[in-house]
């Protein structure tokens, strides 16, 4: 499945929603739905790090972990991808909703903003924290979208961190549970774009 909407007045960036294995996903960098220690773990952690090969997990001991909401880069090793960005979003039964919200969105931010510094224009998102830290997918899904175009429409120069030149951006769903809450959080803000469009 695929949407398209309109960032800003004159620009368009195309937003896809897939359901499959992250881990063979074809682009300049995939994000690790990673714990806090960086050296792997169950669900998408794991099978990043297996499909990585033994390389990624030394590198990511010389990284000294990742605060939640926080991210870091590696290469990709055996991945098509040619970067990982590891990532750590919060555990849902750990922080108050509004907290576990703005962490969530804080780890898609930081996300982009290192697949910017490394130099990616395409990138594929794992629904970060819906597994085993229990966030829930429907607020995952509205929380990751509006993170991801802000972070993108952000005006050039903004802050300490280089304005994005992402071309693509992949929600990769684990079920199609998952996929319907991406496809759907993609439309709402869709239609609020049309609604309001950026000036």
């Amino acid at each position: 499945m695929t949407s398209v909407f309109p960032v800003s007045r004159d620009a368009l960036l195309p937003l896809f929603v897939v359901e499959g294995d992250i881990t063979t996903m074809a682009v300049d960098a995939i994000v690790n739905a990673a714990n806090t220690t960086l050296l792997g773990g169950g669900g998408v952690d794991g099978a990043i790090h297996r499909a990585a090969g033994p390389d990624l997990l030394v590198a990511c001991r010389s990284l000294g972990g990742c605060a939640t909401g926080d991210a870091k880069a590696t290469r990709g090793y055996r991945l098509p991808a040619s970067w990982i960005i590891h990532t750590v979003g919060p555990v849902w039964a750990d922080y108050r909703p509004e907290q576990a919200d703005a962490l969530l969105a804080s780890a898609y931010r930081r996300s982009i903003e290192e697949a910017a510094r490394v130099g990616a224009r395409t990138i594929a998102f794992p629904a970060i924290s819906t597994g085993i830290y229990g966030f829930p997918i429907d607020r995952a899904a509205a929380v990751a979208v509006d993170a991801v175009v802000a972070a993108l429409d952000r005006p050039p120069g903004l802050g300490s961190q280089p304005a994005p030149d992402i071309t693509a951006v992949y929600f990769v769903g684990f079920s199609a549970a998952a996929t319907a809450a991406l496809t759907a959080a993609i439309a709402r803000t869709e239609t609020r774009c049309q609604l309001h469009p950026a000036r």
